[in-house]
């Protein structure tokens, strides 16, 4: 494990997941923003605007020390949607939406 890099704007919580300060978004949040749509640092404001231009670079800087252990948490993530979406795909709503027609 690397060692904890203190970054202005970021805060760890005690199960040690480092959020923005002064917001409730977590800073992978940003970071998916990132990877995902492709956003610069700019797009990601206009997107949450309530985010401090600091608070997104200093969210992405965070990332970039980290990289490792927060795309292995990604990776986790993705695992697991990708687990349940079977489950979530034939749920009991389906299966009565598709009976009556509602649903192809």
């Amino acid at each position: 494990m690397s060692p904890l890099v203190t970054t202005a704007h970021i805060h760890l919580d005690h199960a040690g997941v480092a959020w923005i300060d002064d917001s409730n978004i977590k800073v992978i949040e940003v970071v998916l923003d990132k990877l995902v749509h492709g956003w610069n640092p700019e797009e990601i404001h206009v997107q949450h605007p309530h985010l401090s231009v600091a608070q997104i670079h200093a969210a992405l800087s965070y990332y970039y020390d980290h990289q490792a252990g927060m795309d292995r948490v990604i990776d986790e993530e993705l695992r697991e949607v990708e687990r349940m979406t079977p489950a979530v795909a034939e749920s009991s709503l389906r299966k009565r939406l598709r009976a009556t027609g509602q649903l192809p």
